[in-house]
């Protein structure tokens, strides 16, 4: 096992909705496949003074602040509170959190944004999870291909997982900060209160805990006082 990359170590999994899709799982990645299924098995016994399926698939609490240029395709849910801004673009297979943000331009495609995540200015995040207060910053995005199309490979600590997938994103512990215009390359995991520069070009797993400025130099966050 990869220390580091495990579910029990990036999430607190009473801060989304879908923790129940989590059960026997190990590695964040493994729930990808099961994402579209598991929405249409959840949506129906969500309260309905609360939720309204808009559309088939399609579950959205009546709380939630919905642009009107905002274009989705289901299966989907969106959870309390949350804000789906101008021209956000929800591809389908998407879990938003309760408070989470999805800003102008942002394109969403087979993810979970855990409670109060943030992907607020033109961000692509795909086959992806974010944990609870994750924030992507402007312009950030999550590379869910390799350009071979080759399996992806998770490297950590000297180890590898071979996935058997072709398509994974990034895994975001809970409160990871990603800087602008970061490339989060496929199979990434991104460890729980860690901060990754702007600009960062980043692969394999990375310590919670750190701040990420560029392959090779990773420091451990310091202890506030």
């Amino acid at each position: 096992m990869i220390r580091g990359a495990m579910i029990s170590e990036l999430f607190d999994l009473s801060q989304t909705i879908a923790a129940d899709i989590f059960e026997g799982k190990t590695y964040p990645w493994e729930v990808l496949p099961e994402i579209h299924d598991f929405i249409l098995k959840l949506g129906p016994t969500l309260p309905k003074d609360e939720y309204e399926e808009k559309e088939d698939g399609v579950w959205i609490a009546k709380d939630a602040t919905i642009w009107p240029t905002v274009s989705i395709t289901g299966p989907c849910i969106v959870c309390h509170k949350a804000v789906l801004r101008q021209c956000a673009f929800i591809r389908g297979n998407a879990i938003i959190g309760e408070g989470t943000v999805v800003g102008n331009s942002t394109e969403l495609k087979n993810v979970i944004l855990f409670n109060s995540v943030e992907a607020p200015h033109y961000n692509y995040v795909g086959d992806s999870i974010l944990g609870f207060h994750a924030h992507m910053g402007a312009g950030s995005i999550t590379s869910n291909i390799k350009s071979d199309r080759k399996n992806i490979v998770v490297r950590g600590e000297g180890q590898e997982i071979e996935t058997g997938m072709r398509k994974i994103g990034a895994m975001l512990g809970d409160w990871t900060e990603i800087g602008c215009g970061s490339v989060l390359n496929p199979g990434s995991v991104i460890g729980a209160h860690t901060n990754v520069y702007p600009l960062s070009s980043v692969r394999g797993v990375i310590p919670g805990h750190s701040i990420y400025k560029k392959e090779g130099e990773i420091a451990e966050k310091r202890e506030e006082v």
